[in-house]
């Protein structure tokens, strides 16, 4: 398993507390409902979608 070294800031911004902010934004901007789900990637572990996930057991969140 590759170990990724990130930097604080990139820590923070890739957060699931920065997700979950950014999908209440987006709800809030949009009225349309936003799915914090998780990824496979290190660099983006978490990432905010209008869409539902195709893995249920990837989705974080659901801000309505």
């Amino acid at each position: 398993m590759t170990v990724i070294a990130l930097s604080a800031r990139r820590n923070s911004l890739s957060s699931l507390e920065n997700a979950y902010a950014v999908a209440i934004q987006l709800r809030e901007s949009t009225g349309v409902d936003q799915f914090v789900v998780r990824t496979d990637n290190p660099i983006q572990p978490f990432r905010v979608s209008r869409c539902r996930p195709h893995h249920p057991e990837s989705l974080l969140a659901l801000v309505a």
